[in-house]
């Protein structure tokens, strides 16, 4: 018997495809597909060509739900974002559909990938990892961050080579944790405490599935507390949210750094750097150090001893 689903139809602008995702996934979407220009598999794309303003999305809901309840829930969410980027959206509407060929054809979209001694696997390649690496498996239908996004690669790339500088085992707070996957990764690697914070509900639920399914359930405190109730004395604090959020979130971020410690700021925009360095400027901190990836950047900010 066919698979029913709800099929969300929105075209969302370019910048604001990952985010969109991320939104959809904490709604319950079991899979997003992202619909790009054609390209030929023997022919190199052309450098030269403008890049779209916007995309297609195609995001998949249990066909169970009330439909007219779900396209409310999902104009609500996709509020602050058609506010804060404001051209390149299309009406948003729901089709029922059957079949679940979708599920399969966006799997190649998610490669094994290493950071250092990190590899990151979707949940249906069998990967064999050597003695020395951390073997970090996720189904990417699950939640946001996946490591493929450019934001979350930044993050996960500054965390290794933090990690990598230390001679202890550090306590670590990732900020907005989505899917679980930056403070599942510290875990692995070796922190000696892990605490993962998410206003929403769902995405904690996902977080805490992740870890369990990667053996970190007790090596990883997932909560949904505030973060002026997390304490303070961190030795890494990631937060992989938008640009305008760490800046509001600055002080309570900062106030979190143990001395000496790292603070990594990504989910900012090329054209919000100048932003995120003005929000974080009163703090005297050291750095900060840029990473960049696609249109995002990574600031990675040190605590005088």
């Amino acid at each position: 018997m066919d698979n029913k689903w709800l099929e969300l139809h929105i075209s969302v602008p370019a910048a604001a495809v990952d985010l969109v995702c991320a939104g959809l996934a904490t709604l319950g979407s079991t899979g997003v597909r992202v619909f790009e220009r054609q390209l030929d598999t023997f022919v190199a794309p052309d450098p030269d060509a403008d890049a779209p303003e916007s995309y297609p999305l195609r995001a998949y809901f249990p066909a169970e739900q009330d439909g007219d309840a779900l396209l409310k829930c999902i104009n609500e969410a996709l509020g602050p974002l058609r506010a804060m980027f404001a051209h390149g959206w299309s009406e948003a509407r729901l089709e029922a559909v059957s079949g679940d060929d979708w599920s399969e054809s966006w799997k190649q979209h998610f490669p094994v990938f290493r950071v250092g001694k990190l590899v990151v696997r979707p949940s249906w390649e069998e990967v064999t990892a050597a003695p020395d690496e951390a073997l970090l498996t996720l189904d990417p239908g699950m939640a946001f961050g996946t490591g493929t996004h450019a934001t979350t690669r930044l993050c996960l790339e500054a965390l290794v080579a933090t990690l990598d500088t230390l001679d202890r085992a550090p306590r670590v707070l990732d900020v907005g944790t989505g899917s679980g996957i930056l403070a599942i990764a510290a875990a692995m690697l070796g922190a000696g405490e892990v605490v993962a914070c998410d206003l929403d509900a769902e995405a904690c639920r996902v977080a805490q599935d992740n870890a369990a399914a990667n053996g970190m359930a007790a090596a990883v405190e997932i909560t949904s507390r505030p973060l002026e109730e997390l304490g303070a004395g961190f030795d890494i604090v990631l937060a992989n949210i938008l640009a305008e959020e760490n800046v509001r979130l600055a002080g309570e971020l900062v106030a979190r750094l143990a001395p000496g410690a790292t603070l990594i700021l990504s989910g900012i925009l090329r054209e919000k750097e100048s932003l995120a360095r003005r929000g974080f400027a009163p703090f005297g901190l050291e750095g900060p150090r840029l990473s960049e990836r696609d249109e995002w950047i990574c600031l990675t900010y040190r605590r005088a001893d």
